[in-house]
């Protein structure tokens, strides 16, 4: 597989050799929906809580009579079928909604999903990519050279310089080969690879 290798103006000067291994896989549509589903299932924190008829604040009243009204019985105003009422199956803090995904399965996902990008043109190299200073404007200006506005840098290093630079910027994302994710790679529109980069994601999803 051969990737277009961009130069700082944005335009592709060569053509860079990936392993097919990595970036000429098959498209897996299910392997790539399940594996999206349970990255954003696993970072829910499940904090949500909703009460019971017992936590519910409510009278131990007796509505009214049990018999001679022609209306249903009723004991208390708690009941799941009263407006206010408790919850029938409420949920808890303690609900887990982690989902187990496989390393095969994760290694393959996430080369199916690099293999889609390069085949959709949405994914291109770079030699490397740095700035001088610690300031936004500066990798703001050099990506909108490049005409990306809508990027994840995945850089085999990223120093002091570029991490204060992007995380500023609500469209960029930098991170290292290791903290890519299914759900940024699919989410942005255009993915740019260092060259170093490559052969470490050819070792961690070949």
């Amino acid at each position: 597989m051969q990737l277009e290798l961009l130069n700082e103006q944005g335009q592709a000067t060569a053509k860079v050799d990936a392993p097919d291994t990595v970036f000429a896989r098959d498209y897996n549509e299910a392997l790539i929906h399940q594996l999206v589903v349970a990255y954003q299932a696993n970072a829910r924190q499940g904090t949500r809580a909703q009460k019971t008829r017992a936590e519910v604040h409510h009278s131990t009243k007796k509505p009214f009579r049990q018999k001679g009204t022609g209306r249903a019985r009723a004991g208390s105003t708690a009941s799941p079928l009263w407006r206010s009422g408790g919850r029938t199956f409420p949920n808890k803090p303690d609900e887990n909604f982690s989902q187990k995904v496989n390393k095969k399965m994760y290694r393959a996902g996430m080369a199916s999903i690099l293999s889609q990008l390069a085949r959709e043109g949405r994914l291109a190299v770079v030699d490397s990519i740095s700035i001088e200073a610690p300031k936004t404007k500066l990798l703001a200006a050099k990506l909108k050279a490049m005409n990306l506005d809508h990027v994840m840098v995945i850089s085999d290093a990223i120093d002091e310089n570029l991490f204060l630079a992007s995380r500023n910027l609500a469209n960029v994302l930098v991170v290292e080969p290791r903290y890519a994710d299914p759900l940024s790679l699919v989410f942005y529109k255009k993915v740019l690879v260092t060259k170093a980069a490559i052969e470490q994601l050819q070792e961690m999803y070949a």
